[in-house]
């Protein structure tokens, strides 16, 4: 059985995970090498400015990694597949903020973006990139050389010692990445509306996720309970396999590209303009 012959002419719900974004340099979660992880809950976060202070040294020093990281030959076919009118929505796991870079429109960023900053206090959202200008001020000569980036775009750094905070620049309240922390929960409109994606989905296609976060596997159940067609693509095994029509144990950039070749969708194979030189 092949990808062709379970979708046909179905559009199709798109829900990605970390391992669509390896090839961007942005290191999986739980696939082959990957890093120990140990993230820091939100109930920590709050805790107190020592925790904050921990998080943002870390995650300022691994800015240079996420902030820079480029779309990828999946994330471009899934843009051209948007245009084309094949899928009918995208929901991402993923925090970089990729699939807009490429081109995606119609994406639910399930778990946040790391590129935007909200105030615990007022609420209000601030750019990360502008947050990054503004600490990089307020430390001079902070950092190290030859740091692990982990999955969630911070480094491990275990002194963090002397790290000045930024805050908020209308209420002087603490910042926190617009992100959903381990431990928290994703906002109940967004759930609503993922659930409104499933239900409409002709097919279901999974991307480079083991699903062993709850916050994901639930649209794979729900989509199995509704006997919507499933294909999984993702390298080992994962906790939807069973509720698969189809898995494919490969990489999502090599299964999309001969994909989008199939298809004639050529131009999803080309370089953005801003790779061309690369």
């Amino acid at each position: 059985m092949t990808i062709d012959e379970v979708l046909g002419d179905r559009r199709w719900l798109v829900l990605t995970g970390a391992g669509v974004s390896t090839d961007s340099g942005i290191p999986d979660y739980r696939g082959p090498g990957a890093p120990a992880r140990t993230p820091m809950t939100g109930q920590q976060f709050r805790s107190g400015p020592a925790a904050r202070q921990r998080y943002w040294a870390r995650a300022y020093l691994g800015w240079t990694a996420m902030g820079t990281a480029r779309p990828n030959t999946t994330h471009r076919v899934l843009a051209e597949l948007e245009r084309a009118g094949a899928t009918s929505g995208l929901i991402t796991q993923n925090v970089d903020g990729l699939h807009g870079a490429a081109g995606s429109t119609d994406v639910v960023d399930l778990h946040g973006r790391v590129d935007r900053v909200i105030c615990l206090d007022c609420a209000e959202t601030s750019d990360r990139a502008d947050l990054q200008v503004r600490l990089a001020a307020l430390n001079p000569g902070f950092g190290a050389e030859d740091l692990r980036v982990l999955p969630d775009g911070d480094v491990d750094l275990e002194s963090t010692a002397g790290f000045v905070l930024a805050p908020c620049e209308g209420c002087g309240g603490a910042l926190k990445p617009d992100v959903v922390f381990f431990g928290e929960n994703v906002p109940p409109e967004r759930v609503a509306r993922c659930h409104a994606l499933v239900d409409d989905a002709e097919a279901l296609v999974v991307l480079g996720s083991s699903l062993h976060v709850f916050s994901g596997r639930r649209f794979v159940k729900r989509a199995h309970d509704r006997g919507v067609p499933i294909v999984i693509v993702n390298r080992g095994e994962t906790r939807g396999d069973p509720w698969a029509t189809l898995k494919l144990d490969s990489g999502c950039a090599q299964t999309l590209a001969a994909y989008a070749e199939s298809r004639g969708l050529t131009r999803a194979l080309s370089p953005l303009p801003d790779q061309a030189s690369a």
